[in-house]
């Protein structure tokens, strides 16, 4: 082994070392951090604190992980299909980072929107935008705004954004989703890894939605699965789901392209979302030459400087700006800049639709 070789060896093995301390050292975090989230549901589910109920279904849709598991695409999957059932729809959000996340807005899809992303959050007015018969509340206290607004939307069933740990309101059906491009070392309890709670929490999920799944091997969804189902009750089913382009949109939400526009395109692609791989790697799976690629943290509130940097930037490569419909609701509202465009998405699924559609009607 020459000199420079050991020298990598080295490094390489001091920072392994210096990795696996810092992760010894947290050890006693992550275990007082799980003893507190076991305490609070246990504490919950044999009423040693009440749960809220109320006189109509609701369906909790959250995750055990930090970061995006692909939440808001099916949410709007799950609220159109609840319209094909006839049932008017209310989601209970949090609004995070919108201006009303300490107080309570509401929006009511099919009225002219006129409401600002700073007030009510990007994944609000996205959700307000897209659904028909449906009303989206948010606030961080969701269980007392289900009781100030039910009255006046008579909802037919209640969906619950991210809210696996929101255990103050009684839930008729939990949904857990899983983000499949995650790697599986970093399921661990924060703050070790990625896990805002234990997989013990999975004994009060009655399914599990394996999100991005059409985005890795079949033996990575296999490990994941692994890892999932010794914690969940008997019969709980898995669907997996991935993500189908539906087209190229302006900055207006009007549908001017198809996906095949893309091949060969130069892009810029921009995304203030929590996985913005997921989003890079359709763009490329569809042809597209990728110049930049820009990530912004999640819910990340654009700026006209950023948006005039890039357009810049896209002007010296030929090159069109590709976003996300998530980031467009925050961008058109500081550029009217034209060249903007964003890929629609929308849920697919790989396997699990009708078991998913059953356990959902049942609830009904």
């Amino acid at each position: 082994m020459s000199t420079m070789d050991k020298v990598i060896s080295e490094k390489k093995s001091m920072k392994s070392y210096l990795k696996n301390t810092l992760l010894s050292l947290l050890n006693p975090f992550s275990f007082l951090w799980e003893t507190l989230y076991k305490l609070r549901r246990f504490s919950y589910n044999f009423g040693l604190i009440k749960k809220r109920k109320f006189n109509v279904p609701i369906i909790s849709i959250g995750n055990i992980t930090f970061g995006g598991t692909g939440k808001t695409p099916f949410s709007i999957w799950l609220a159109e299909y609840l319209a094909t059932l006839d049932k008017k729809v209310m989601i209970l959000m949090r609004g995070y980072k919108g201006n009303l996340e300490q107080k309570s807005g509401i929006l009511r899809a099919g009225k002219k929107l006129g409401f600002s992303p700073f007030d009510f959050g990007d994944e609000a007015l996205l959700l307000a935008r897209r659904l028909k018969n449906a009303s989206v509340v948010v606030g961080k206290k969701r269980s007392d705004n289900l009781e100030y607004y039910f009255p006046s939307e008579q909802s037919d069933v209640v969906l619950l954004d991210d809210g696996h740990q929101h255990l103050k309101l009684d839930r008729d059906l939990n949904i857990v989703l899983f983000d499949s491009l995650m790697d599986l070392s970093r399921y661990k309890l924060a703050p070790r890894g990625y896990l805002r709670e234990g997989f013990s929490s999975l004994r009060d999920a009655d399914l599990i939605v394996l999100g991005r799944a059409d985005q890795v091997p079949t033996a990575q969804l296999d490990d994941l699965k692994a890892l999932i189902k010794p914690h969940l009750k008997k019969g709980v089913p898995f669907s997996e789901i991935g993500y189908k382009p539906t087209g190229i949109f302006d900055i207006n939400f009007t549908k001017v392209e198809g996906v095949e526009y893309l091949k060969g395109k130069n892009v810029l692609c921009v995304a203030g979302v929590a996985s913005p791989e997921s989003f890079f790697g359709l763009v490329e799976f569809l042809g597209a030459n990728i110049m930049e690629r820009y990530s912004y943290p999640d819910h990340y509130f654009f700026k006209k400087s950023d948006i005039l940097e890039l357009t810049k930037k896209a002007k010296e490569s030929d090159s069109l700006i590709l976003t996300t419909e998530k980031d467009m609701v925050k961008i058109r509202k500081v550029t009217e800049f034209q060249n903007l465009m964003y890929l629609g998405i929308e849920v697919s699924f790989r396997s699990g639709e009708d078991e998913l559609k059953e356990r959902v009607s049942s609830v009904l």
